[in-house]
């Protein structure tokens, strides 16, 4: 029986030119992506957003419109999830090296410069021209597999 696709929301947050980002997988500090999670029952996307950015980072924000909507998938298994990212603008807060994440998924998070976050492993691939508004920035980026 294969798993039904998630839905996930994430936060494309910027500070002085500088993205958000977080560890991806718990264990795998290599590679980063937006903050967020999965989708709960009964909970608007943009509550869900905030609760998850402050469940993985200790910040507080507000969340705006819907800026992509990126598919990730397991070409050799079951996994599919869809992201919806939003355009988000911090409330308050900083960054916090005593900060965790009780759940222990996020270990590392860190405001990335694009210069920087060209040499990272990151998802989505299109998360660089989204964040910073590139005129080639994709609105819908389908089926990307999960990690190369």
């Amino acid at each position: 029986m294969t798993r039904p696709i998630r839905l996930a929301t994430r936060a494309v947050l910027m500070q002085e030119n500088r993205l958000l980002l977080v560890n991806a997988y718990k264990g795998r500090s290599d590679l980063w992506c937006a903050p967020g999670g999965g989708a709960e029952l009964h909970q608007s996307l943009p509550d869900n957003l905030a609760r998850e950015v402050v469940e993985e980072t200790g910040l507080h924000i507000r969340v705006g419109l819907p800026c992509l909507l990126n598919e990730f998938h397991d070409p050799d298994g079951d996994f599919h999830q869809v992201d919806i990212y939003f355009r988000c603008t911090l409330e308050s807060g900083t960054l916090d090296d005593a900060w965790q994440d009780l759940e222990g998924i996020v270990t590392s998070r860190r405001w990335v410069t694009r210069a920087e976050l060209e040499e990272m492993r990151v998802k989505p691939d299109s998360l660089a021209a989204v964040a910073w508004q590139a005129a080639n920035a994709p609105v819908y980026d389908p089926l990307e597999p999960i990690l190369r």
